[in-house]
């Protein structure tokens, strides 16, 4: 790719883009829980047997056509990938950019494949938490073919393929991740933030942003207290809903933000905030004075996963798309575009190569990617990553509001 034309790295160099909604999660609003709440209490699908899957899968048959829904700005826009899949596999593709939200994108789909009927799309991208868990949970996600895998098999890292929330990949493959952490304006915060007390510290008060995301906002109380998210309590999450409530008390929140923290941030609005690791990276590509952080504590990494929905007319097609992005020379042309965490760890070592035949400020911007732990996190950042508490049914009539008592307050 000529990346002196290259719309892509000359826009992440010269403007953020904002990859997320404004409420990437469910739980920041009434309709938000209206949304997250519809078809939950269907009936829990049973693990899917292994002569079951076999059998779904030696019915299908490759149709040579294939359709893709995902998020904004989460494939280059000349959709590069996407043709060489089409040139390599004679299989043609619709990339539809319709998943704004997790929450409203199960609420209109949780009654589609509740009657039985198809979405109208092959592949769905879906971030891990809530109603991902619905999907799996309500039987709406096909049983992946992992014999059909070959590259996702070769080139994933290991922690890509034994995630708690879908263990053994059985019917999710990751797209991207990225981490929660802490981002705070150098110009403002002179100390070397370090632990995720500073988000409770008084001297910080009216300064911290925190986010108002249910989950996301539980995780960084229960880390502040030591407890693992994972494998947390209705105690646990009542301790860190008082500590939380307690900063809020205090006056130490400025505000609890969707994505427009990031603003915030860059504008010294607030000093330091609860941050997304994609985010913070592209100020930082900017020029400006952002500066980003896992906690010593522990913070959250969040994985955006590719399923095939039940109902999906063209399957085989679908699988076969999905592994191919797991060609390391295609995932990191997909990486250098998203500049989030890739799950192939190939990709650095690829544009390592790339940045060392580059010049100028292509050279420059291909070597701060290779060199971030944004888009590539040490070994050490990742002992210290969490993810989301998983949650019943229930349970999320419990955790929910508790949380959303102190954003929504």
């Amino acid at each position: 790719m000529d990346h002196q034309h290259d719309p892509a790295l000359l826009r992440g160099m010269t403007r953020p883009r904002t990859r997320r909604d404004a409420f990437r999660l469910a739980g920041l609003s009434a309709a938000g829980l209206a949304l997250a709440a519809c078809g939950v209490q269907g009936q829990k699908a049973a693990p899917p047997k292994a002569d079951a899957v076999k059998d779904y899968w030696s019915q299908q048959t490759k149709h040579g056509r294939v359709v893709f829904a995902n998020w904004p700005e989460y494939m280059p826009e000349d959709q590069a990938p996407l043709k060489k899949f089409q040139s390599e596999t004679g299989i043609s593709y619709q990339y539809k950019e319709v998943i704004q939200e997790n929450a409203e994108f199960f609420g209109k789909a949780d009654p589609v494949l509740r009657a039985g009927q198809s979405l109208g799309y092959d592949i769905v991208v879906m971030t891990n938490g809530v109603q991902l868990q619905h999907m799996i949970d309500l039987g709406y996600c096909v049983a992946l073919d992992h014999s059909k895998l070959p590259n996702f098999a070769a080139n994933a890292g290991d922690k890509y393929k034994n995630r708690s929330y879908d263990p053994g990949s059985t019917y999710t493959v990751p797209y991207t991740s990225g981490v929660t952490g802490i981002a705070y304006n150098t110009k403002y915060v002179k100390d070397d933030i370090t632990s995720i007390e500073a988000l409770f510290d008084p001297k910080y008060k009216g300064r911290v942003g925190m986010m108002g995301d249910a989950q996301e906002i539980a995780n960084f109380g229960m880390i502040s207290l030591g407890i693992d998210p994972e494998n947390s309590s209705e105690a646990d999450w009542k301790k860190a809903g008082e500590k939380l409530k307690a900063q809020r008390d205090a006056g130490i929140v400025r505000k609890y933000y969707d994505q427009s923290y990031i603003d915030a941030v860059s504008k010294g609005d607030v000093w330091l905030s609860m941050a997304w690791s994609g985010d913070v990276f592209q100020r930082q590509l900017a020029g400006e004075p952002v500066k980003f952080v896992v906690p010593e504590e522990g913070g959250t990494i969040w994985t955006d996963n590719m399923l095939i929905p039940k109902g999906a007319a063209n399957p085989v097609d679908a699988l076969m798309l999905m592994d191919f992005l797991y060609q390391p020379a295609v995932a990191a042309e997909l990486d250098e575009f998203i500049q989030f965490v890739t799950p192939v760890p190939a990709v650095q070592d690829l544009l390592r190569e790339k940045a060392a035949k580059a010049t100028g400020e292509d050279k420059k911007a291909l070597e701060e990617m290779v060199d971030s732990p944004l888009m590539f996190p040490s070994e050490a950042d990742y002992t210290k990553l969490r993810t989301y508490t998983k949650l019943t049914t229930q349970q999320e009539q419990v955790f929910n509001p508790i949380f959303q008592s102190i954003t929504q307050a």
